[in-house]
C-alpha cells in the first residue's frame, strides 16, 4: 500500500529535473510524482552530478551495494547507473522480478536478487560497501534484528543509508489517514527522532548524519486521504491544485529557502547516513 512513497525512484530520470517555468496555469495538470521526484533531488537524492544517491551517500563503480526493502528498485537503478554491483531483497517476489528487469537495462557489474523477510538474510557476511535500507523499519515485527542483519552483512567502513517516515508527518495523519495505513503489514510503529538515532547507534553504526525532507508528500498525502481517489489514478482537484502550487513554489525566487523552513516543521522522512566502524 502507497509503496510509491517508499521508492521515490519508480521513475527516476537520469539528469536533474530542468527549472520549471516561473508561472504555472492553474489548469494545467501536474504529475504528482513526478514532481515528487524533481523535490527528492532538490533536497539531495539522486545527484548524477556527485554521485550521490542521497547526500554524502556516494555510489560508484567500485562499491557492492544491498538494498533491503528495495522494491521495484528504484534507489538500485541509481546505483546500476555508477555501475555498481548491486544486491537487492525485499520480501515480495513480483516485486523483485520487476526490480531484476529494471537493473537489468542499468551498466551494473552484476545484479543478485533475493526474496526474504530479512530473518535472515541469504547474504554472507561483510558483504557491501554500501548498505540501503529506506522506509523500511516501520513495518517490521523486530526493528533490533532487522538492523542486526543489515550490519552483519556491510564490510568494515562500510556506509548505511536508513529512512523512516517523520513523526511529524505520521502524528499529523493519524486521525485521517484510512485506518490500515497504521496496521500491519503497514505502519505499525512511529519512530521518532530519538528513537531512530538509538535504533542505529545500538545496532554498532556510527551516526554521520540525520536529516529529514518531503513536506511537499506530507500535505500530498494529507489531501489524498481527503479526496478518496485510487492512487494508481489520484486525479482530484484537492491534489492537482496542491501539484500547481508546489510547483510555482520551487519556480519562485525564495522557493528553495520556504520549502526548506517547511521541512523543518513536517517532514514525510527522516533520513541518517551512517558507518559501520
Amino acid at each position: 500500500m502507497l509503496s510509491f512513497l517508499r521508492k521515490l525512484t519508480a521513475a527516476t530520470p537520469a539528469p536533474v529535473a530542468a527549472p520549471v517555468a516561473a508561472v504555472t496555469p492553474v489548469a494545467e495538470k501536474v504529475d504528482p510524482f513526478m514532481l515528487g521526484l524533481h523535490d527528492a533531488q532538490l533536497s539531495g537524492w539522486f545527484n548524477e552530478e556527485t554521485g550521490e544517491l542521497y547526500k554524502g551517500f556516494p555510489v560508484s563503480a567500485d562499491d557492492i551495494v544491498i538494498d533491503v526493502g528495495c522494491g521495484d528498485g528504484g534507489n538500485m537503478q541509481f546505483c546500476g547507473r555508477r555501475g555498481a554491483r548491486l544486491i537487492v531483497a525485499d520480501i515480495d517476489g513480483d516485486k523483485i522480478e520487476q526490480a531484476r528487469q529494471r537493473l537489468s537495462e542499468t551498466p551494473a557489474r552484476s545484479v543478485e536478487c533475493h526474496v526474504t523477510d530479512g530473518n535472515p538474510l541469504p547474504i554472507a557476511d561483510g558483504t557491501a560497501t554500501r548498505v540501503v535500507s529506506t522506509e523500511v523499519l516501520e513495518h517490521v515485527d523486530d526493528p533490533a534484528q532487522f538492523l542486526a542483519e543489515l550490519v552483519r552483512v556491510g564490510q568494515s567502513g562500510a556506509l548505511y543509508l536508513l529512512s523512516v517516515p517523520h513523526p511529524s508527518s505520521e502524528d499529523l495523519q493519524k486521525d485521517i489517514a484510512a485506518p490500515a495505513y497504521y496496521e500491519k503489514p503497514n505502519h505499525i510503529r512511529i519512530i521518532s527522532e530519538e528513537q531512530f538515532k538509538t535504533m542505529v547507534s545500538d545496532a554498532g553504526l556510527e551516526v554521520i548524519s540525520h536529516s529529514q525532507y518531503g513536506f511537499y508528500w506530507s500535505m500530498w498525502m494529507l489531501l489524498f486521504w481527503e479526496a478518496k481517489v485510487d492512487l494508481s489514478n489520484p486525479d482530484h482537484p484537492l491534489l492537482n491544485h496542491w501539484a500547481n502550487t508546489w510547483q510555482a513554489l520551487l519556480s519562485s525566487p525564495r522557493g528553495a529557502q520556504i520549502k526548506d523552513a517547511l521541512e523543518t516543521v513536517v517532514a514525510k522522512s527522516q533520513v541518517i547516513i551512517a558507518r559501520k566502524p
